[in-house]
């Protein structure tokens, strides 16, 4: 494990190196504009227990580029502004 900024533990090795992904702002910094004002208020509102799942969903659509950003939004149907 190492030490992220602020003191929190994170594994170190391959798990972490899979993507270039690696903390909630590299998630929000490598979306556009308006799919991170969706990735924040889907942050807001998700429970601890899932927020694993949520940001290996969000990984995945940020590496993914525009096709994965494109499905994301057809299945999420329509949001509150």
């Amino acid at each position: 494990m190492t030490t992220a900024p602020g003191g929190v533990p994170r594994l170190s090795g391959s798990a972490s190196t899979a993507h270039p992904l690696r903390t909630i702002r590299d998630i929000r910094e490598s979306l556009p504009e308006d799919q991170a004002r969706h990735f924040d208020a889907e942050l807001a509102d998700t429970e601890l227990e899932a927020l694993p799942e949520m940001l290996s969903r969000w990984v995945r659509l940020a590496t993914d580029g525009i096709a994965g950003l494109r499905t994301f939004d057809a299945n999420a149907g329509p949001r509150d502004p």
